[in-house]
């Protein structure tokens, strides 16, 4: 089984897999040593992918007896992204965690899940399988030891949609000229660009004062991390754009994951096994809760016919087309076999 698992955020057809049996490691199995990680993230407290490593932190302490420690540091206490990413590959932190858009700082091949509607949510299932234990997910792990890195886990919150502080998102047009918080991907950016908004990367830590002060008047992210950041306060409107996926990566410093020994592996791949299959299901739960919480502070919510969803596929057309050229023929190849 491939130690890579995407955790899926909001899709009904994660339910089906909590039917299917946990893997479990007994507290008294484990007579290794005393060991500590700590694991730090951006995203902020209840929000499904901080639920997703403290349910991670939960099983690996269960799993050693409480001889393997997580410290969990979510909310950018300690950084951006790329601070943390950078701190997993230097080994002054044990395991980061980073979107995948902010991953393209360390590898242009994890932009390619930020091309506009480059995968579906009527798709995602097979993705998840591609990532969980196929050949998708060997070609990350690949890339990630490239780089100094273990992936462990997947933590995916799914498809983002814009929202803005300044007008109604009724249509495709009614997105030009709002300047855009983005993160540093240029694939984030080139799709701001060809739908006429004016990007502006901001850190994620920064972007709730900076939609407050009017830096910024718009953004793309899922309704789910907007509402546990508290950014609906400040919104109010939105549109289900869909428009690019992503995923939260939890990562380890290649060395220190090869100097564990074959049991301490197992417990951390297990546990981040069994993360993944009880946050698919809170997510579901999450990502409604978050559209109710849209609805019942004021923000208005457009839901784009299949001929507008269409029309800003059009019109992203050519970040697809440019940023392809850069992405290997494989990697592009092993994308579309989970969208057919």
């Amino acid at each position: 089984m491939n130690r890579m698992f995407s955790l899926a955020a909001g899709f009904a057809a994660a339910l089906s897999l909590m039917a299917g049996p946990a893997v479990t490691a007994h507290a008294a199995d484990y007579n290794g040593p005393k060991i500590k990680f700590r694991v730090a993230h951006t995203t902020p407290p209840g929000n499904h992918i901080t639920l997703a490593f403290e349910k991670f932190k939960e099983l690996v302490e269960q799993k050693s007896g409480g001889k393997i420690k997580v410290q969990v540091f979510p909310n950018a206490i300690l950084g951006s992204d790329r601070v943390l990413m950078e701190g997993a590959q230097k080994g002054s932190l044990e395991m980061a965690v980073s979107s995948t858009p902010n991953m393209a700082n360390f590898s242009p091949l994890y932009q390619v899940f930020d091309l506009p509607y480059i995968t579906s949510p009527k798709n995602q299932e097979k993705l998840y399988k591609a990532i969980d234990s196929g050949k998708l997910g060997e070609y990350f792990t690949k890339v990630a030891n490239d780089i100094g890195l273990e992936p462990i886990m997947y933590a995916e919150y799914g498809y983002r949609n814009f929202v803005s502080t300044k007008h109604p998102l009724n249509e495709v047009k009614d997105l030009m000229n709002l300047k855009v918080r983005t993160t540093d991907s240029p694939v984030e950016v080139a799709v701001a660009t060809e739908l006429g908004m004016n990007p502006a990367p901001v850190a994620w830590g920064e972007t709730y004062t900076a939609l407050q002060q009017g830096t910024v008047d718009a953004e793309g992210n899922t309704f789910s991390l907007l509402n546990d950041a508290k950014h609906s306060e400040v919104l109010k409107h939105a549109m289900d754009s869909q428009h690019n996926y992503s995923m939260h990566i939890l990562l380890m410093n290649k060395k220190k994951w090869d100097s564990l020994n074959p049991e301490q592996k197992k417990i951390i791949t297990e546990a981040a096994h069994e993360a993944l299959i009880w946050q698919r299901a809170e997510s579901v739960r999450l990502e409604e809760k978050a559209w109710q919480a849209f609805h019942d502070k004021g923000i208005t919510i457009s839901r784009l016919t299949p001929e507008q969803r269409a029309e800003l596929k059009q019109k992203t057309q050519p970040v697809r087309d440019q940023f392809s050229k850069e992405i290997p023929a494989e990697l592009l190849a092993l994308i579309a076999e989970t969208q057919n």
